[in-house]
């Protein structure tokens, strides 16, 4: 059976009178009257039938049982403050094992890491690149960002950002086999990531589905199409989020200023009972800023894709075509 213990408020009135050995500047630290204090105390005294204060002084001091009292109740005060300090704060130690979207994790994610280490330097991280919903019920696995509907129920989920899809092409494949118009996709090989159903949309966007298709290689996920892409096996459709540092360095670009929205989006999800811990909080909202600080350096990416589009062709390109409404499709 638990111990029975005074009541709180006597107690704090106690501690502050004796810890600033003053009932006035007790009754100021807790914002009540000297007599709500000296009434506090005397209540104090009556439940534990014992004399905390001599009253015989015009000073306050303390009886023998008082000093003995004081030092365990101010220590008590003090552990439970510390205690609920810490919870206003987010844990920066510990591990955290995180699976993400391949493409994501390469080619976003992993280039940030460098300011999420200098804030929480301990903090361990543990990442698995994967886009499978069963890392939600994974009890190895603390935080999921994945590609997709977001329909995942018995489980935390925030929609993190949606995107856009065009196509894209190495500089190499370029400058040997210009793409100067949609017709001229026929003489390259089409990289999927999909069903097939991502091209058939941008296709329709671009009023080009009566397009000859030449060779098709298909691969498990976005990652692997742009790396594809990038050592010039063909043209991929990249997006908003995993090609605009490669198409700012140079890397990929951009033949096209027509994008089409993609059918799905990207999630940041977990277990519910996970997502009340301080350190996956932590690295949620690093998360979070991250795409914020990324968003505002959106246009100079999409205006320096435009300028590499214009270098690479020798006759002017075609006008943009505005997008349907309603197009939606998927990527791996």
């Amino acid at each position: 059976m638990a111990k029975r213990l005074p009541p709180l408020n006597p107690l704090r009135a106690f501690e502050a009178a004796g810890r600033n050995h003053s009932l006035t500047r007790a009754a100021h630290e807790l914002n009540v009257t000297h007599g709500a204090i000296s009434h506090q105390i005397k209540a104090l005294e009556a439940t534990m039938q014992v004399q905390l204060l001599d009253r015989s002084s015009h000073r306050l001091r303390l009886t023998a049982h008082g000093a003995e009292l004081l030092p365990a109740i101010s220590a008590a005060f003090e552990t439970i403050a510390a205690a609920a300090e810490k919870m206003k704060r987010p844990t920066s130690a510990g591990s955290l094992t995180i699976s993400c979207a391949p493409a994501l994790l390469s080619f976003w994610v992993i280039p940030r890491l460098s300011s999420f280490t200098a804030q929480y330097p301990d903090i361990r991280l543990r990442f698995n690149a994967s886009n499978d919903i069963q890392n939600l019920r994974d009890k190895n696995n603390d935080i999921a960002i994945l590609y997709g509907d977001g329909n995942w129920p018995d489980c935390w989920i925030r929609r993190w950002s949606d995107l856009e899809l065009f196509p894209i092409v190495s500089s190499t494949r370029m400058n040997t086999n210009p793409i100067r118009s949609v017709r001229d996709l026929s003489g390259h090989v089409m990289l999927h990531t999909d069903d097939g159903r991502e091209w058939q949309t941008w296709l329709a966007a671009a009023d080009a589905l009566d397009l000859p298709r030449g060779p098709q290689h298909h691969y498990s996920d976005a990652r692997l199409g742009i790396d594809a892409a990038m050592h010039g096996h063909g043209v991929a459709l990249g997006d908003t989020l995993t090609a605009a540092s490669l198409l700012a360095k140079g890397q990929l670009i951009a033949p096209f200023n027509l994008s089409v929205p993609a059918a799905d989006a990207f999630y940041v999800a977990c277990s519910n009972d996970v997502r009340a811990t301080p350190i996956v909080t932590v690295f949620i909202d690093w998360l979070f800023a991250q795409l914020d600080e990324s968003g505002s350096r959106a246009e100079p990416q999409s205006l320096a894709r435009r300028t590499l589009r214009r270098s690479q062709f020798s006759e002017p390109p075609p006008p943009r075509k505005s997008r349907p409404q309603g197009t939606r499709i998927r990527q791996g």
